[in-house]
């Protein structure tokens, strides 16, 4: 039961993608509804720096001008509209106080709008194939801040949406884990190693050849940084070979461990949709889960205290 979740996760999200229309267009998507009732396993708040820097719906475009978001920051780089108002400084404090209602709210990771100039991660505009100076006004001071970062666009595929959550999940847990001993971070290194290994193979290698050749006694700096690795290798997307690969390892043991088969689940070369392989790691999660055993490919899951009594209550009986 260590390996649950119980408590629902606090997510911002960029406004715009939770059905405001207060995108300078005046437009927004219900990216949420893709989700279906998984939403309300999320505890979200959306927020628009744009808006509350007094830039108004409809506004003019923007865009960093002399560097990206850090530059900005560093004072190297402005922001300016369309119409060449310069509103590096109303942006900036309304970054800042965005941030602090996230920090208020203990929010661990934020849905954030790729090619905004504010928000933007790996691109500040959304024109052609061009990066335009990333990462955003607020993108920069979430990545400084160590927020675990999702694009919204991923909420409407079902397989890159698993893969964030799970890692999300793993993100948390990660994060609440106390080391206080050797045997500790054994454990700790077993729940997530399989994950890792899936997520970044040479990575994962040297944190278990670090483990091996661990010196006597414990170093909490080492279990530490550590955990710090893991939470950096957490944060990047899985491919879908990886996936299917990891699925049909998941799968092999639970069939040796209760000798019955899954007909739903294939093998990684049989060829088929996302939404359908997505359907598979859902189900596996879900009979893992039942069963009390461990799914390697999802290790940390969220389950309600409710479901979690039930699924107590059948074991008793």
């Amino acid at each position: 039961m260590e390996r649950i979740i119980d408590e629902r996760v606090v997510l911002g999200i960029s406004a715009c993608n939770m059905g405001a229309p207060i995108r300078y267009n005046q437009k927004g998507w219900d990216r949420l509804s893709n989700l279906g009732r998984e939403q309300g396993d999320f505890i979200w708040h959306p927020v628009c720096p744009e808006v509350m820097a007094g830039l108004g719906v409809p506004r003019d475009t923007i865009k960093i001008v002399g560097g990206n978001g850090n530059d900005v920051w560093e004072g190297n780089a402005r922001v300016r509209s369309s119409s060449a108002r310069d509103v590096t400084e109303e942006l900036k404090e309304a970054s800042l106080q965005t941030l602090d209602l996230l920090k208020k709210v203990n929010a661990v990771g934020y849905v954030y709008m790729e090619g905004s100039p504010t928000c933007g991660v790996e691109r500040t505009t959304l024109k052609g194939r061009s990066a335009g100076k990333p990462p955003g006004v607020f993108g920069a001071l979430l990545i400084k801040e160590g927020f675990f970062l999702i694009p919204a666009l991923d909420l409407e595929s079902p397989i890159k949406w698993w893969d964030w959550r799970r890692r999300l999940h793993a993100f948390v847990w990660v994060k609440k884990q106390e080391i206080r001993n050797k045997q500790d971070l054994y454990n700790f290194w077993y729940t997530v190693k399989f994950l890792c290994q899936e997520l970044a193979p040479k990575a994962a290698k040297q944190i278990g050849k670090d483990l091996a050749n661990l010196p006597k006694g414990f170093d909490a700096n080492i279990a530490e940084n550590i955990k710090n690795e893991v939470t950096t290798i957490l944060r990047k997307p899985s491919t879908l070979p990886r996936i299917k690969q990891r699925l049909w390892k998941s799968y092999v043991y639970y069939k040796q461990k209760f000798n019955e088969e899954i007909d739903l689940i294939k093998r990684p070369e049989t060829d088929r949709g996302m939404t359908r392989i997505a359907q598979e790691l859902i189900l596996l999660e879900r009979e893992a889960f039942e069963k009390g055993t461990f799914f390697s490919s999802a290790p940390i899951l969220y389950r309600d205290k409710q479901r979690i009594a039930k699924m107590l209550q059948k074991k008793k009986h």
